[in-house]
């Protein structure tokens, strides 16, 4: 939610004689453009549907598509007339036509629901739901186990609780959200969860052969033991190495207290489902034939699967183990079971939970499908064995529409490079030795690490007597660089001195591994004698920030279009379908102008075929509407990872955006995919 105040600008131009009106308009971006007509139109008169609203910074058109937040605050109001009319009014009549189209394939599959019912009562078992109860209710004592106090404190000293905080944190600051609701911040916390699960466990189609610890093969189920059946491993598969032939056991267990306890670690191989890398599950493809989707918690159980599917009157074909109608009255049963101890209050703030679910499962099934988007499969286990399971994905990628513009949250990057640019030519215009440069950087590099280490609330480090005698000797230079961190240099009453965070933990936290990085840049430079001329040395002044990036497309979610802007190594942006074109566009902030002099682009952390090799820079006067080249480049070659080129721009050309075109990877033969580990935009803006 951000509240927006516009000036709303009607007449005065084209001709039309008179002066402009100006409107004033406070509204909250959190409600749509429809709200923002109305609003208009409440001081105007020009009808909504008459209403044409224009960016007057470029010239944009502003529709349903528009980053409300993001633009200008001038808008000039245009009615519609004419030829424009004509073509609204041919629009509303298509929109009529679609939703025509719609109601009749509603009717049909109305249809089809009631024949598949009637059918369904010849072939379902008449054993009053036993069946089906039998198969449901053992999954609650299992999901209850995840309730256990002991298992609960298993699962907290595996997981990383502050490391996940912090970089949910930093996820909601890289958007510009330094101070979350509780909501927010919990959901970013389960995305972080998610990903650390999925980094940290593998599924396991194979486990190494106990004797040699190399590859094995499956010959068979084998009979599981005491001690495997009391953590629920009903299921042993037995392998046999491909080279001593000694066998091997491998029970799969499901408690969490195996899975994540102690005895995880000192009783052999487990095996974990790994989750994909979207919160949502019912957006994954499965392309499994579903008759039943059961959701499971300790409140009780629920039949979702009308989430699961567009294709409700297939689905209900093949549910033959008991009648529909039984089926809520089994679950409802199994539920009441398992809610009878709660008070009132627990019990109301339930049902109207379930209320409003069922009211959602009502219409999901009915819901359009948007075939614009292709769902990612299954991530776990081997392609070979998720393609014979028919669990690969669309297009075997996630989902990677055409991405929205996504502000840069990146001004503490610049801070860092001037401040560390500075810092270099103080020890150039001083001529100081390389080994005392060396000896500099490795202290501040100490420092970080100490740093990092440390409990991101509470972050502090001391300094070592000898490194704080180095820093006394440069600390212009270094308090820049520690207020660029949100850090401070205090000295104790001891006399030792120590660094610690400023405010907002999280400013220290987004800007501590782009410090970190680039110092290990500039050590790296000066231990390989590749320190580079002036004007081309890394890091330099003058580097672009805080504008707004659009993108081709982007690999969500951790490839994003603006991680090519925030100075972390690690991070990168990544088109799924770059390899054989794509484009990324930079606006600068508030529309101001810059004469670009130069960019730096590195190279990504893996798969050297994804690299750029040829691409044009193009600039724009007018926000995109039309472009200029301002510099090519063909045939480059990066030399190894997270390997830095320096380009200079020849022609000056003052312009409020950049794009870059890529034209073509390294290898497209076999990769479809583009990605560029950073780029920085080097110019003075005006």
């Amino acid at each position: 939610m951000v509240v927006r105040r516009f000036v709303v600008r009607q007449g005065g131009g084209g001709g039309g004689g008179g002066e402009a009106e100006e409107h004033e308009v406070e509204y909250d971006t959190e409600h749509g453009l429809d709200i923002l007509r109305l609003q208009i139109f409440s001081l105007t008169s020009v009808p909504p549907e008459l209403q044409k609203i224009v960016v007057e910074a470029d010239g944009s058109v502003v529709d349903d598509g528009t980053d409300l937040e993001a633009i200008s605050e001038g808008l000039r109001l245009v009615a519609i007339t004419g030829e424009e009319e004509e073509a609204e009014a041919a629009a509303a009549a298509e929109a009529a036509r679609a939703q025509e189209k719609s109601d009749e394939e509603l009717a049909r599959m109305i249809q089809a629901e009631e024949e598949a019912l009637l059918l369904q009562q010849y072939s379902i078992r008449n054993d009053g739901g036993e069946e089906f109860r039998e198969r449901v209710e053992p999954y609650m004592h299992q999901v209850l186990m995840y309730e256990d106090p002991m298992r609960q404190e298993a699962a907290r000293k595996t997981v990383p609780m502050d490391e996940l905080q912090e970089k949910a944190l930093v996820s909601l600051a890289k958007e510009g959200n330094f101070s979350p609701s509780k909501d927010e911040e919990d959901h970013a916390f389960l995305l972080q969860l998610l990903f650390w699960f999925k980094q940290s466990f593998r599924w396991v189609n194979a486990p190494p052969c106990d004797s040699c610890g190399r590859e094995t093969f499956n010959v068979g189920m084998g009979t599981a033991l005491p001690s495997e059946i009391k953590f629920g491993a009903n299921r042993v598969e037995i392998y046999r190495c491909n080279y001593c032939s000694s066998t091997t056991r491998f029970p799969r267990y499901n408690d969490p207290y195996k899975k994540l306890g102690k005895d995880a670690v000192e009783n052999g191989p487990i095996a974990l489902h790994s989750t994909v890398e979207v919160l949502d599950m019912k957006l994954v493809w499965w392309n499994k034939k579903l008759d039943y989707v059961i959701a499971i918690s300790k409140d009780g159980v629920r039949d979702v699967t009308k989430r699961y599917t567009r294709k409700w009157h297939e689905v209900l074909s093949r549910r033959i183990i008991t009648s529909e109608d039984t089926v809520p009255a089994i679950l409802s049963s199994i539920t009441g079971k398992y809610r009878s101890g709660l008070s009132i209050d627990g019990l109301t703030a339930l049902e109207n939970r379930d209320k409003k679910e069922s009211e959602e499962l009502s219409k999901a099934a009915y819901l359009e499908v948007d075939t614009s988007i292709s769902l990612p499969g299954r991530q776990s286990g081997s392609v070979e064995w998720r393609k014979a399971r028919l669990e690969l994905s669309q297009v075997e990628s996630l989902a990677c529409s055409s991405c929205p513009a996504r502000k840069c949250v990146d001004a503490h990057v610049s801070k860092i490079y001037d401040a560390l640019s500075a810092l270099l030519s103080h020890f150039c215009d001083g001529d100081i030795p390389k080994e005392r440069v060396i000896e500099v950087f490795d202290s501040l590099k100490c420092l970080m690490q100490n740093l990092k280490d440390a409990k991101f609330k509470s972050r502090r480090a001391t300094l070592d007597k000898k490194t704080q005698l180095v820093f006394e000797e440069i600390f212009p230079s270094v308090e820049r660089l520690l207020c660029a961190m949100s850090l401070k240099a205090e000295l104790g009453t001891d006399g030792k001195c120590s660094v610690t965070t400023v405010g907002n933990a999280v400013h220290t936290s987004l800007a501590l591994p782009v410090a970190m990085d680039v110092v290990d840049e500039i050590l790296s430079n000066y231990k390989s004698n590749a320190v580079c001329t002036k004007g081309h040395q890394f890091p330099r002044g003058n580097r672009l920030c805080s504008g707004s990036v659009l993108a081709s497309g982007e690999q969500l979610p951790i490839g994003i279009a603006t991680a090519a802007f925030d100075g972390i190594r690690s991070s990168k942006w990544e088109e799924p379908d770059g390899a054989k074109g794509c484009w990324i566009i930079y606006r600068m902030l508030d529309g101001q102008t810059c004469e670009l002099d130069s960019y730096d682009l590195m190279s990504a952390n893996d798969v050297p075929e994804r690299d750029p090799m040829d691409w044009v820079l193009e600039g724009s006067t007018d926000g995109g509407s039309t472009w200029n080249t301002i510099d090519a480049r063909s045939s480059v070659i990066f030399d190894s990872r997270f390997y830095r080129k320096t380009f200079t721009v020849d022609k000056r050309y003052k312009a409020n955006a950049f794009r870059f075109r890529f034209l073509r990877v390294r290898e497209s033969n076999g990769n479809p995919r583009f990605q560029i580990g950073s780029i920085d935009l080097y110019g003075k803006s005006t």
